[in-house]
Protein backbone atom coordinates (compact mmCIF):
# COMPACT_ATOMS: atom_id res chain seq x y z
CA UNK A 1 0.00 0.00 0.00
CA UNK A 2 1.69 3.16 -0.59
CA UNK A 3 2.28 5.88 1.20
CA UNK A 4 -0.63 9.01 1.92
CA UNK A 5 -0.20 12.39 2.26
CA UNK A 6 -2.84 14.55 4.37
CA UNK A 7 -4.37 15.80 1.01
CA UNK A 8 -5.88 12.03 0.27
CA UNK A 9 -7.57 12.53 3.58
CA UNK A 10 -6.67 9.03 4.82
CA UNK A 11 -3.57 7.29 5.65
CA UNK A 12 -1.77 3.88 6.88
CA UNK A 13 -2.54 2.59 10.80
CA UNK A 14 -1.43 -0.51 11.95
CA UNK A 15 -4.53 -1.10 14.26
CA UNK A 16 -5.14 -4.02 16.85
CA UNK A 17 -9.00 -4.51 16.66
CA UNK A 18 -9.18 -5.91 20.00
CA UNK A 19 -7.14 -7.40 23.10
CA UNK A 20 -4.70 -9.96 21.71
CA UNK A 21 -6.20 -9.62 18.25
CA UNK A 22 -3.31 -9.45 15.39
CA UNK A 23 -1.41 -6.61 14.21
CA UNK A 24 -3.35 -5.22 10.96
CA UNK A 25 -2.59 -2.54 8.61
CA UNK A 26 -5.56 -0.25 7.97
CA UNK A 27 -6.45 2.81 6.04
CA UNK A 28 -8.36 5.35 8.30
CA UNK A 29 -9.37 9.18 8.11
CA UNK A 30 -6.39 11.39 8.31
CA UNK A 31 -7.19 13.30 12.01
CA UNK A 32 -7.11 16.78 12.39
CA UNK A 33 -5.25 18.50 15.41
CA UNK A 34 -7.56 20.63 17.77
CA UNK A 35 -7.02 23.16 19.75
CA UNK A 36 -4.00 22.59 21.62
CA UNK A 37 -2.94 19.67 19.54
CA UNK A 38 -0.16 19.30 16.86
CA UNK A 39 -0.40 16.88 13.66
CA UNK A 40 3.02 15.53 13.44
CA UNK A 41 4.48 13.62 9.94
CA UNK A 42 5.49 10.64 11.09
CA UNK A 43 8.81 9.29 10.11
CA UNK A 44 9.97 6.52 12.43
CA UNK A 45 8.48 4.94 15.40
CA UNK A 46 10.13 2.21 17.84
CA UNK A 47 8.35 -0.80 18.76
CA UNK A 48 8.92 -0.93 22.54
CA UNK A 49 7.73 -3.97 24.79
CA UNK A 50 4.84 -1.97 26.46
CA UNK A 51 3.47 -1.63 23.34
CA UNK A 52 2.24 -5.79 23.48
CA UNK A 53 0.34 -4.22 27.64
CA UNK A 54 -1.44 -1.20 24.81
CA UNK A 55 -2.73 -3.43 22.56
CA UNK A 56 -3.51 -5.93 25.35
CA UNK A 57 -5.66 -3.45 26.99
CA UNK A 58 -3.34 -3.30 30.09
CA UNK A 59 -3.93 0.43 30.76
CA UNK A 60 -6.96 1.67 31.85
CA UNK A 61 -9.11 3.91 29.43
CA UNK A 62 -7.47 1.76 26.30
CA UNK A 63 -10.28 1.91 23.96
CA UNK A 64 -10.09 -0.21 20.61
CA UNK A 65 -9.20 -0.30 17.81
CA UNK A 66 -6.11 0.25 19.17
CA UNK A 67 -3.15 2.05 17.20
CA UNK A 68 0.04 1.31 19.21
CA UNK A 69 3.63 3.48 19.39
CA UNK A 70 4.72 5.35 21.44
CA UNK A 71 8.51 6.14 20.15
CA UNK A 72 7.86 8.92 18.02
CA UNK A 73 9.73 10.90 15.45
CA UNK A 74 8.64 12.82 12.91
CA UNK A 75 8.19 16.75 11.68
CA UNK A 76 5.02 18.86 12.87
CA UNK A 77 2.47 19.25 10.12
CA UNK A 78 -0.71 20.98 11.14
CA UNK A 79 -0.59 23.33 13.92
CA UNK A 80 -4.74 23.57 15.95
CA UNK A 81 -5.69 26.44 17.27
CA UNK A 82 -3.78 28.46 20.04
CA UNK A 83 -0.54 26.33 19.51
CA UNK A 84 2.43 28.68 20.24
CA UNK A 85 5.78 27.30 20.22
CA UNK A 86 6.35 25.08 17.58
CA UNK A 87 5.95 25.57 13.69
CA UNK A 88 5.35 23.68 10.57
CA UNK A 89 8.37 21.30 9.49
CA UNK A 90 9.90 21.40 13.37
CA UNK A 91 11.49 18.16 14.01
CA UNK A 92 9.92 16.38 16.91
CA UNK A 93 9.55 13.44 18.90
CA UNK A 94 7.56 12.21 21.36
CA UNK A 95 7.36 9.17 24.16
CA UNK A 96 5.54 7.54 26.90
CA UNK A 97 4.73 11.21 27.80
CA UNK A 98 2.19 12.26 25.50
CA UNK A 99 0.72 14.86 27.29
CA UNK A 100 -0.42 15.49 31.27
CA UNK A 101 -3.08 17.88 32.51
CA UNK A 102 -1.19 20.80 33.63
CA UNK A 103 -2.95 21.12 36.96
CA UNK A 104 -2.10 18.99 39.34
CA UNK A 105 0.30 18.54 42.19
CA UNK A 106 3.00 15.97 40.14
CA UNK A 107 2.68 18.69 36.81
CA UNK A 108 3.12 21.88 39.21
CA UNK A 109 5.95 20.19 40.31
CA UNK A 110 7.53 19.33 37.01
CA UNK A 111 6.71 15.67 37.31
CA UNK A 112 4.12 15.22 34.83
CA UNK A 113 5.08 11.99 33.87
CA UNK A 114 3.46 11.14 37.30
CA UNK A 115 0.49 12.74 36.78
CA UNK A 116 -2.89 10.98 37.26
CA UNK A 117 -3.92 12.38 33.70
CA UNK A 118 -0.82 11.09 32.20
CA UNK A 119 -1.52 10.69 28.57
CA UNK A 120 0.04 7.85 27.05
CA UNK A 121 0.09 7.95 23.29
CA UNK A 122 -1.74 4.06 21.69
CA UNK A 123 -3.60 4.14 25.20
CA UNK A 124 -5.19 7.76 25.35
CA UNK A 125 -5.13 8.05 21.22
CA UNK A 126 -3.86 6.52 18.28
CA UNK A 127 -0.23 6.36 18.20
CA UNK A 128 2.89 6.43 16.14
CA UNK A 129 2.02 3.06 13.55
CA UNK A 130 1.00 5.67 11.67
CA UNK A 131 1.72 8.26 9.31
CA UNK A 132 0.41 10.68 11.47
CA UNK A 133 -0.59 11.22 14.65
CA UNK A 134 -1.95 13.95 16.47
CA UNK A 135 -0.88 14.82 20.11
CA UNK A 136 -1.06 18.06 22.45
CA UNK A 137 1.03 20.40 21.85
CA UNK A 138 3.08 20.01 25.34
CA UNK A 139 3.86 16.16 23.98
CA UNK A 140 6.29 16.67 21.45
CA UNK A 141 10.50 17.33 22.45
CA UNK A 142 13.00 18.90 19.58
CA UNK A 143 14.96 16.63 17.65
CA UNK A 144 18.59 18.42 17.50
CA UNK A 145 20.61 18.41 14.19
CA UNK A 146 22.74 15.03 14.23
CA UNK A 147 19.89 12.60 14.69
CA UNK A 148 17.76 11.21 12.38
CA UNK A 149 14.44 10.13 13.03
CA UNK A 150 14.94 6.16 13.40
CA UNK A 151 17.60 7.04 15.71
CA UNK A 152 15.71 9.43 17.66
CA UNK A 153 12.74 7.43 18.03
CA UNK A 154 13.88 4.74 20.89
CA UNK A 155 15.06 7.64 22.64
CA UNK A 156 11.88 8.97 22.96
CA UNK A 157 11.23 6.33 25.90
CA UNK A 158 13.70 3.64 26.17
CA UNK A 159 16.74 6.24 25.95
CA UNK A 160 15.03 8.90 28.01
CA UNK A 161 14.13 6.25 30.67
CA UNK A 162 17.68 5.58 31.27
CA UNK A 163 19.15 8.74 31.30
CA UNK A 164 16.89 10.22 33.56
CA UNK A 165 17.59 7.41 36.00
CA UNK A 166 21.37 8.10 35.46
CA UNK A 167 21.36 11.57 36.11
CA UNK A 168 18.74 11.08 38.92
CA UNK A 169 20.62 8.35 40.84
CA UNK A 170 22.96 8.66 43.51
CA UNK A 171 26.25 8.11 41.63
CA UNK A 172 28.48 11.07 40.40
CA UNK A 173 31.40 10.54 37.81
CA UNK A 174 34.12 8.19 38.83
CA UNK A 175 31.32 5.80 40.89
CA UNK A 176 30.55 1.87 39.78
CA UNK A 177 26.85 1.60 37.91
CA UNK A 178 26.27 -1.69 37.26
CA UNK A 179 23.31 -1.97 34.62
CA UNK A 180 21.57 -5.55 35.04
CA UNK A 181 20.58 -6.89 31.49
CA UNK A 182 21.83 -5.98 28.00
CA UNK A 183 18.65 -5.76 25.75
CA UNK A 184 16.64 -2.78 24.32
CA UNK A 185 17.22 -0.55 27.93
CA UNK A 186 20.63 -2.00 29.04
CA UNK A 187 22.14 -1.76 25.54
CA UNK A 188 21.37 1.97 26.12
CA UNK A 189 21.90 2.19 30.01
CA UNK A 190 25.68 0.86 29.34
CA UNK A 191 26.28 3.25 26.77
CA UNK A 192 24.94 6.45 29.25
CA UNK A 193 26.84 5.20 32.34
CA UNK A 194 29.76 5.34 30.26
CA UNK A 195 29.10 8.46 28.62
CA UNK A 196 28.03 10.15 31.88
CA UNK A 197 31.62 9.03 33.58
CA UNK A 198 30.76 6.33 35.70
CA UNK A 199 33.00 3.00 36.11
CA UNK A 200 30.23 0.98 34.25
CA UNK A 201 29.92 -2.91 34.86
CA UNK A 202 27.73 -4.93 32.66
CA UNK A 203 25.74 -7.68 34.17
CA UNK A 204 24.25 -10.78 31.99
CA UNK A 205 23.63 -13.91 31.12
CA UNK A 206 26.23 -15.74 29.16
CA UNK A 207 30.17 -15.40 28.75
CA UNK A 208 29.51 -14.71 25.12
CA UNK A 209 28.12 -11.49 25.94
CA UNK A 210 31.02 -10.14 27.38
CA UNK A 211 32.43 -9.21 24.13
CA UNK A 212 28.99 -6.88 23.50
CA UNK A 213 29.40 -5.49 27.07
CA UNK A 214 32.83 -4.03 26.13
CA UNK A 215 31.76 -2.88 22.57
CA UNK A 216 29.18 -0.81 24.52
CA UNK A 217 31.36 0.72 26.39
CA UNK A 218 31.30 -1.36 29.86
CA UNK A 219 34.68 -1.65 31.31
CA UNK A 220 34.04 -4.53 33.46
CA UNK A 221 31.40 -7.58 33.09
CA UNK A 222 29.73 -9.68 34.97
CA UNK A 223 28.33 -12.89 34.39
CA UNK A 224 25.56 -14.22 36.45
CA UNK A 225 25.41 -17.84 35.56
CA UNK A 226 28.95 -18.35 36.06
CA UNK A 227 28.52 -17.24 39.97
CA UNK A 228 27.02 -15.09 42.59
CA UNK A 229 26.54 -11.51 41.35
CA UNK A 230 26.89 -9.84 44.14
CA UNK A 231 30.19 -11.12 45.21
CA UNK A 232 31.45 -10.33 41.87
CA UNK A 233 29.98 -6.63 42.82
CA UNK A 234 31.71 -6.31 46.22
CA UNK A 235 35.06 -7.61 44.35
CA UNK A 236 34.78 -4.47 42.31
CA UNK A 237 34.33 -2.38 45.41
CA UNK A 238 30.77 -2.07 45.67
CA UNK A 239 28.11 -1.07 43.10
CA UNK A 240 27.01 3.00 43.97
CA UNK A 241 23.93 2.07 42.29
CA UNK A 242 22.49 -1.03 40.10
CA UNK A 243 20.03 -0.22 37.20
CA UNK A 244 18.00 -2.87 36.66
CA UNK A 245 17.15 -3.32 33.05
CA UNK A 246 15.98 -6.48 32.73
CA UNK A 247 12.34 -7.60 33.72
CA UNK A 248 13.69 -10.49 35.96
CA UNK A 249 12.85 -10.03 39.61
CA UNK A 250 15.20 -12.54 40.98
CA UNK A 251 17.90 -11.40 39.13
CA UNK A 252 17.91 -7.54 40.58
CA UNK A 253 17.19 -9.47 44.32
CA UNK A 254 20.44 -11.13 43.68
CA UNK A 255 22.41 -7.78 43.09
CA UNK A 256 21.28 -6.08 46.45
CA UNK A 257 24.22 -7.27 48.11
CA UNK A 258 26.67 -6.47 45.63
CA UNK A 259 25.11 -2.76 46.72
CA UNK A 260 27.92 -0.42 48.60
CA UNK A 261 27.68 1.80 51.36
CA UNK A 262 24.16 4.06 50.56
CA UNK A 263 24.69 1.82 47.41
CA UNK A 264 21.04 2.01 45.41
CA UNK A 265 18.97 -0.42 43.41
CA UNK A 266 17.35 1.68 40.71
CA UNK A 267 14.40 -0.37 38.86
CA UNK A 268 13.54 0.30 35.18
CA UNK A 269 12.68 -2.98 33.97
CA UNK A 270 9.02 -3.97 34.62
CA UNK A 271 8.11 -7.04 36.59
CA UNK A 272 5.01 -8.03 38.66
CA UNK A 273 6.92 -10.51 40.01
CA UNK A 274 8.03 -9.49 44.28
CA UNK A 275 11.32 -8.63 44.82
CA UNK A 276 13.20 -11.56 47.38
CA UNK A 277 14.78 -8.76 49.66
CA UNK A 278 14.87 -8.58 53.80
CA UNK A 279 14.73 -5.37 55.48
CA UNK A 280 18.61 -6.42 57.04
CA UNK A 281 19.45 -6.04 53.68
CA UNK A 282 18.59 -2.57 53.56
CA UNK A 283 19.49 -1.55 56.52
CA UNK A 284 22.79 -2.60 56.78
CA UNK A 285 24.72 -0.26 54.58
CA UNK A 286 21.88 2.13 54.44
CA UNK A 287 20.99 0.64 50.72
CA UNK A 288 17.68 2.05 49.25
CA UNK A 289 15.54 -0.06 46.77
CA UNK A 290 13.03 2.20 43.87
CA UNK A 291 11.44 2.60 40.49
CA UNK A 292 12.16 4.97 38.03
CA UNK A 293 9.34 5.65 35.20
CA UNK A 294 10.26 7.89 31.91
CA UNK A 295 10.38 11.47 31.52
CA UNK A 296 8.56 14.35 30.52
CA UNK A 297 9.23 16.25 27.08
CA UNK A 298 11.76 18.47 28.63
CA UNK A 299 13.62 14.97 29.73
CA UNK A 300 13.35 13.43 26.34
CA UNK A 301 15.20 16.69 24.93
CA UNK A 302 17.71 16.21 27.34
CA UNK A 303 18.15 12.85 26.55
CA UNK A 304 18.59 14.07 22.43
CA UNK A 305 20.63 16.24 22.78
CA UNK A 306 23.30 14.34 24.91
CA UNK A 307 22.98 11.44 22.84
CA UNK A 308 23.77 13.55 19.75
CA UNK A 309 26.58 15.40 22.04
CA UNK A 310 27.86 12.06 22.96
CA UNK A 311 27.22 9.63 20.45
CA UNK A 312 25.13 7.57 22.48
CA UNK A 313 22.79 5.21 19.86
CA UNK A 314 20.00 2.86 19.94
CA UNK A 315 21.20 -0.14 17.54
CA UNK A 316 18.57 -0.51 15.81
CA UNK A 317 16.33 -2.71 13.00
CA UNK A 318 14.65 -0.51 10.83
CA UNK A 319 11.66 -2.28 8.59
CA UNK A 320 8.76 -0.08 6.95
CA UNK A 321 5.91 0.64 8.31
CA UNK A 322 3.46 -2.23 6.53
CA UNK A 323 5.60 -4.86 8.36
CA UNK A 324 4.91 -3.51 11.92
CA UNK A 325 3.04 -6.92 12.48
CA UNK A 326 6.43 -8.81 11.78
CA UNK A 327 8.81 -5.99 13.87
CA UNK A 328 6.41 -6.75 16.46
CA UNK A 329 6.84 -10.45 16.67
CA UNK A 330 10.41 -9.88 16.13
CA UNK A 331 10.64 -8.04 19.52
CA UNK A 332 8.41 -9.43 21.51
CA UNK A 333 10.04 -13.25 20.56
CA UNK A 334 13.42 -11.76 21.86
CA UNK A 335 14.84 -11.22 18.62
CA UNK A 336 15.64 -7.91 18.23
CA UNK A 337 19.07 -5.98 17.95
CA UNK A 338 18.17 -3.97 19.92
CA UNK A 339 15.00 -2.45 19.23
CA UNK A 340 12.62 -2.53 16.14
CA UNK A 341 11.97 1.21 14.01
CA UNK A 342 8.88 1.59 12.06
CA UNK A 343 9.72 3.78 8.83
CA UNK A 344 7.32 5.24 7.04
CA UNK A 345 9.19 6.86 4.16
CA UNK A 346 8.32 10.32 4.57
Amino acid sequence: MAATSSSDHVQRAARVAAPGSALELSEVPVREPGPGEVRIAVEACGVCHSDLLIAGGALPGTTFPVTPGHEIAGRVEVLGEGVEGWKVGDRVAVGWYGGSCGRCEACRSGDGIHCPELRVPGAAYPGGYADSVVVPAMAPAAIPEGLGAAEAAPLACAGVTVFNALRHCAARPGDTVAVLGLGGLGHLGVQFARAMGFRTVAIARGAEKEPLAHELGAEHYVDSTAGDVARALQGLGGAKVVLATAANADAMSATVDGLGRRGELVIVGASADPLAISPLQLIGGGRRVYGHASGTAVDTEDTLRFAALTGVRAWIEEVPLEQAAAAVARMAGGRARFRMVLTTGR
